[in-house]
């Protein structure tokens, strides 16, 4: 990543950085000043490209606009924007957003997508290399040298991975929902929850709600998952899979010396998701282990780093 500061042999002094955490529910992006102080924020929906709905382009802007506020954005000195599902099969056409969006607000520098891991681990390590975890909306654990990501495991979308996830528990819970219906298993007490909010009432209305909204939505209902974990049998098996999912990846990436970084609401946050990760990492001797800020201050953290 190399943000230039010379135009025509002339000096320009960089005043404002931009940094972006992109996810599958909400954009969020901070303005930083050159000690990567936040002084302007802004927020939109979230632009995962595999999972969020709507023109990405526009949410982005919209971000950046509210961020930016009536500043002016030829003094931005360049950007790093942390957007899910720009690893490298998303890569191309997340820069191409970001570079669209920096031209058709005039922004100076240049902007770089990274995966949002890399910000992540940026927000909870001043060390250029270790370990992330991340369960959010997504799911993924990798290793980081140098702000790259060198090694990952899951991270690949609601339909064919992010064990442990939101959008995952959700899923889960809702199978075992509709089972628990039409009598294929046993009661959960997480049907009546789970109804309630979604607005439905019948087996059919869970079907027409859940696909009739985008997929980075349904982890709106993984905290009816984590509150009966204690109490409902199936809730506690979901989440013991999930955490052991969550494990499974963190020991594929075999990660190196560095600390390791949890990332994502569900490893922020107090909950038994949390508690089993960090209960898993400490039978594996893992000690130094961090909690990630927000990519967003990571993104600020990177751009002022390069």
């Amino acid at each position: 990543m190399t943000f230039s500061g010379v135009e025509s042999a002339s000096v320009i002094r960089v005043t404002f950085v931009i940094g972006v955490d992109a996810g599958a529910t909400t954009t969020r992006c901070i303005l930083g000043d050159e000690t990567g102080r936040s002084i302007g924020t802004g927020r939109a929906t979230g632009i995962n490209q595999n999972s969020s709905g709507g023109d990405p382009v526009a949410h982005l802007r919209i971000a950046i606009e509210g961020a930016l506020g009536d500043r002016d954005g030829s003094a931005v000195g360049g950007g790093v924007l942390a957007i899910a599902g720009a690893g490298s099969a998303g890569l191309v056409r997340a820069q191409r957003q970001a570079d669209e969006v920096w031209l058709a607000l005039g922004l100076g520098g240049r902007p770089t997508v990274v995966p949002d891991v890399v910000a992540t681990f940026a927000s909870g390590a001043g060390e250029s290399a270790g370990s992330v975890l991340v369960a959010g909306t997504g799911a993924i654990a990798a290793v980081v040298e140098d702000d790259q990501v060198t090694r990952r495991a899951d991270g690949y979308g609601w339909l064919v991975g992010d064990i442990g996830s939101a959008v995952w528990l959700a899923r889960e819970a809702l199978t075992a929902a509709l089972a628990a219906l039409d009598g294929r298993a046993a009661p959960t007490d997480l049907t009546r929850p789970l109804l309630a909010a979604l607005g439905a009432t019948t087996a059919q209305d869970v079907v027409a709600a859940v696909y009739s909204s985008e997929a980075a939505a349904l982890g709106r209902l993984a905290p009816v998952v984590t509150g009966l974990a204690a109490t409902d049998a199936t809730a506690a098996d979901i989440v013991r899979r999930g955490v052991a999912g969550l494990l499974a990846s963190f020991d594929a990436v075999a990660a190196p010396a560095g600390p390791t970084v949890l990332g994502g609401a569900l490893l922020t946050t107090d909950g038994p998701v949390r508690s089993g990760v960090q209960q898993g990492l400490a039978a594996r001797g893992v000690r130094d282990v961090r909690t990630a800020v927000d990519a967003a201050t990571g993104a600020v953290r990177l751009a002022l780093r390069h």
